[in-house]
């Protein structure tokens, strides 16, 4: 008995030695846990990850083929249910290689190799075609979790039934494989170490990514070489992306010493996005008349020039923007002053995933879990309740608002079986426009919860047990017609005041003789109320956040709100804005908010924006930008004359910015207007960057705007340009904290990838977005290309940085017409801001100085140009002993 107990606590603490941090290892279809011994790797069982499928393992004949790999002898397969998970809880914004593997093994005696759908959380990650049951099958991807959970799914695609072997999740360090948006997936098993005669993964690799040797798909070279050496780690100076010193003891040289070392392939997609990274290291020590340096090209171009692997240093070189084409080449190639031919250790491929479906909404995914939990559903609930829209959970509907996340607006559990109260959880669905609870064996009192839903347009409680008062807010909703609701054959459930024992069974005709007859007397009322409206002026303003009157868009409170107590001095009334705008007669801007009409105070222009009763969130950016502005005043803002806050009709009036926004005068619209010079560009940049700044330093707390765009940038007579439209800021919490959690707002291509990828909102957003508009003003490039094929403005200009012409960076309409020394300037300024890594981007007051000095250098210019120039690195260069280049 006690050998027993010690064996036990022997294993136990046998696999906790092996445990790695950082490691989830999670062997599907096994009942326990293990230690693989030759990977160091601790395995647990998917029971905990899971509650659908069925256990599965793999023939005797495939299981003495893979002895010595236990993780691969069992599976989980899902016969039933069209889309099966499984969540794993992760930390938020960090960095993951997650992989996953299959091996059919002809668990089922069928040998029928299956094919499905395998997503990551909402998006399609790839297609699983299991082509032979003796062989493994892997996919792996590099992904930042936007929640503090994962889901992998498998899909049902009707051609054979899904199967998983394994799940393995490696953090990674979040500064390496750094990419402005998407997540990567590495290309056709892709990790090549090169000159190796065999495979490694953990513990030769710290993040257990596995190596491939020179057979497929690594044998890129026909005519080359295999070198190798005996280094320990400890003697190798190693980078973040820690190859590890049997990866790097091995390498490839060309059999020709004359010869060019070639690494090319051709892409399934031109239009696919690939990150390349390179691996070198000096293998031998290099007598003193012995020299390796060589030019590495890009398809034709030059990537790096001179370069020599030092002596048991790791390099790490990689493009900093994604490359695509028909055929994407790297060629290394021998210097005239070199006496030895390009080498190179390792390489990794990999190919961006654009991650375009957001995940729903965290709330509205917490309450419909608990709603399936309260009333133990077995529906076919699994992933993400809204994302993808073809596998939207049955009885849901969503709406799918831009970058935001998805929100449920309809839920039907109408003869699902269903018992007890109605669940409080409901109530935490606040974009619930349809509630169809019918036809189950629902008890209790109707909550007053339900007319706290705001959006809420149809109630359908017939047919259930349900007892007590109606709340009197739902009856009033459905008295105005705002609220359709149903509640026949609920024998036990009476209108207030209505409830007696003895009139139970006349309950809803007295419900409905009691609303015509309150109808009547309203529709009166009403008749009385419009002949009295009509003869007299409105002069009262309103302090309602919103009146007690239906509209699809205005906020219903009948609590008055504080925060525009302070502006009363700059209230209008909606006569007023009729006045001035002579009844909206002349429009100038429309958006997403609503109408900016023309108007005049006193012979002073001004410009009136409407909200439109279609504007999503219209009225919560009303308040927003009503309470800013009141508080706020800067040159480089534009100022808030006055509100109008009158039932449904709700405006703003600003001072009138005569020259329209920057992004029209990029575009060309103003034809007529003389093309903004560079110094009039270098104006403009500074003069938002200031309006940045006091947002960021001058408010307390400080504010961030959320919407950088040059559509947002205003120019008024004189071109001085001011920030507009802060209906998404947001204030920073002046507790210490640097960043605020939100939803994701912002305008696609503007928005902070690492904002979008985490939740994290810091002032570091607002730099990126500045960073874009600083691009569009060197450029006069679109944001995104069309049809997205030659991707983000950040990343063509970091392709033209290579090649060293500021000429090609510049807006060729400029012809030339500025400074080489100021032009760069600006280039290196909008690069800093756009970096993937917040930690990198510069405070905008950092900012400021730098394009200062940029105008300055500008108006400092004679007639002749200097013709500098200055080279740029397009490569990232990552050594374990020298600093980053750029």
């Amino acid at each position: 008995m006690w050998m027993s107990f010690y064996v036990a606590v022997l294993a136990v603490l046998l696999i906790q030695a092996h445990a790695q941090p950082g490691f989830i290892s999670i062997n599907c279809g096994s009942q326990d846990g293990y230690t693989d011994q030759s990977l160091q790797i601790n395995y647990v069982s998917d029971a905990d990850f899971i509650n659908t499928g069925v256990n599965g393992k793999i023939s005797s004949e495939e299981n003495s083929r893979h002895n010595t790999q236990r993780q691969l002898w069992t599976l989980r397969s899902f016969p039933e249910g069209k889309r099966n998970c499984y969540k794993i809880n992760v930390t938020r914004a960090s960095k993951y290689l997650i992989r996953t593997t299959f091996l059919y093994g002809n668990y089922d005696g069928q040998n029928n190799t299956p094919q499905f759908d395998l997503l990551i959380g909402p998006n399609h990650w790839g297609t699983v075609t299991i082509q032979n049951e003796s062989i493994t099958q892997t996919n792996e991807i590099i992904h930042v979790p936007s929640m503090d959970y994962v889901q992998i799914c498998l899909v049902d695609t009707d051609s054979g039934i899904p199967f998983i072997t394994a799940i393995e999740f490696r953090t990674l360090k979040n500064d390496t494989y750094v990419t402005p948006f998407g997540s990567l997936e590495l290309y056709n098993y892709l990790r090549c170490d090169l000159g190796s005669n065999t495979s490694y993964r953990h513990p030769f690799d710290v993040y257990d990514r596995v190596w491939y040797g020179p057979y497929y798909p690594c044998n890129f070279g026909k005519n080359w070489k295999p070198l190798s050496a005996s280094i320990s780690d400890d003697s190798l100076n190693q980078t973040d992306y820690k190859q590890g010193a049997t990866i790097m003891s091995t390498a490839v040289e060309p059999e020709n010493d004359s010869s060019p070392l070639v690494i090319s392939w051709e892409p399934q997609k031109e239009t696919d996005k690939f990150y390349v990274y390179m691996y070198f290291t000096e293998i031998h020590l290099l007598t003193t008349n012995e020299t390796r340096i060589f030019n590495i090209m890009l398809n034709d171009e030059s990537l790096v020039q001179n370069f020599s692997p030092r002596y048991h240093i790791a390099h790490t070189i990689n493009p900093t923007a994604a490359i695509s084409g028909k055929e994407i080449k790297f060629s290394l190639e021998r210097t005239g002053n070199s006496t030895l031919p390009p080498i190179i250790s390792a390489i990794e491929i990999y190919r961006v995933i654009d991650s375009q479906n957001p995940e729903t909404f965290q709330g509205d995914v917490d309450a419909i879990t608990s709603i399936k939990s309260a009333y133990g559903m077995e529906r076919d609930w699994e992933g993400d309740p809204c994302s993808p829209a073809a596998y939207l959970w049955d009885g849901l509907n969503c709406t799918y608002l831009g970058n935001e996340f998805p929100r449920i607006t309809a839920l039907n559990l109408s003869s699902s079986g269903l018992s007890g109260k109605i669940d409080s959880s409901i109530s935490n669905l606040t974009m619930l426009e349809k509630l169809d609870l019918s036809n189950n064996n629902l008890n209790g009192d109707v909550p007053d919860f339900l007319s706290q839903l705001q959006h809420l347009k149809i109630l359908n409680l017939e047919k259930n047990d349900l007892s007590g008062s109606i709340p009197s807010a739902l009856v009033e909703k459905s008295r105005k017609g705002s609220l359709s609701l149903s509640v026949g054959e609920n024998p036990y459930l009476c209108e207030s005041g209505q409830c007696n024992e003895k009139e139970k069974k006349n309950t809803v005709i007295l419900i409905v003789a009691s609303i015509c007859g309150v109808l009547i007397l309203l529709i009166a009322v009403a008749i009385l109320w419009i002949i009295k409206r009509k003869k007299s002026k409105v002069e009262k303003f309103t302090d309602s956040v919103a009146l007690n009157h239906q509209s699809d868009f205005s906020e219903k409170s009948t609590e008055k709100d504080n925060s525009f107590q302070q502006g009363k001095s700059q209230m209008y009334s909606y006569y007023d804005v009729l006045y001035i705008t002579n009844n909206f007669k002349r429009i100038i801007g429309k958006g997403g908010f609503g109408t900016v009409y023309l108007g005049f105070i006193d012979d002073t222009p001004v410009a009136v924006k409407m909200l439109s009763s279609s504007a999503v969130h219209g009225y919560q950016q009303f308040q927003a930008e009503v309470k800013l502005l009141l508080r706020v005043h800067h040159k480089n803002l534009t100022s808030l004359i006055g509100y109008c806050n009158e039932g449904t009709n709700k405006g703003l009036i600003y001072e009138y910015m005569a020259n329209g926004n920057l992004h029209e005068h990029l575009s060309g619209k103003y034809s007529e207007s003389p093309l903004l010079s560079w110094k009039d560009r270098l104006r403009v940049a500074l003069d938002a960057a200031l309006g940045l700044e006091y947002l960021q330093t001058g408010c307390k707390p400080p504010i961030i705007h959320r919407d950088v765009k040059s559509t947002n940038i205003l120019l008024d007579e004189h071109f001085q340009a001011k920030l507009s439209d802060f209906g998404l800021s947001k204030v920073v919490p002046d507790d210490g904290g640097s960043y605020v959690s939100t939803v994701v707002a912002g305008t696609f291509g503007y928005l902070d990838p690492h904002y979008h990828s985490s939740n994290r909102l810091t002032q570091k957003s607002d730099v990126y977005s500045f960073g874009v508009v600083l691009l569009e003003i060197i450029t006069n490039q679109p944001v995104m290309a069309g049809n997205e094929e030659t991707g983000h403005i950040s990343e063509r200009v970091n392709l033209m940085i290579s090649k060293g012409d500021i000429r090609a960076i510049v807006d060729s309409s400029l012809e030339g017409n500025f400074d080489i020394n100021s032009a760069w300037k600006a280039v290196e300024i909008a690069m800093a801001c756009v970096s993937p890594n917040p930690n990198e981007r510069p405070m905008m007051s950092a900012v400021v100085i730098e394009l200062q000095e940029a105008l300055a250098t500008e108006l400092a210019r004679t007639n002749h140009d200097s013709g500098a120039s200055i080279a740029s690195i397009s490569v990232k260069v990552d050594t374990g002993y020298m600093p980053l280049a750029r």
